[in-house]
């Protein structure tokens, strides 16, 4: 799941360096935590928040498949 998300979001960004995701694991749930530069915030959530709203679909359809469920947090330094 973290790789997916990292190869996502470092495709929308222009500073791909600055992509940073770091999966926090439980029991029955694990978190992703998602940070990258702030002027490529907006990119990666998108109008309205559509980008975000995707990549939260795409990784639970992904997470269905192994009976886990994950999340997806996108967190401003």
């Amino acid at each position: 799941m973290k790789d997916l998300i990292t190869y996502i979001a470092k495709a929308l960004v222009d500073n791909p360096e600055e992509v940073k995701v770091t999966e926090i694991l439980g029991d029955q749930t694990s978190v992703l935590e998602l940070k990258v530069a702030k002027e490529d915030l907006g990119k990666v959530i998108g109008k309205q928040g559509r980008t975000a709203r995707a990549m939260r679909t795409l990784l639970s359809a992904s997470s269905a498949k192994i009976r886990k469920r994950t999340v997806l947090e996108i967190v401003e330094d």
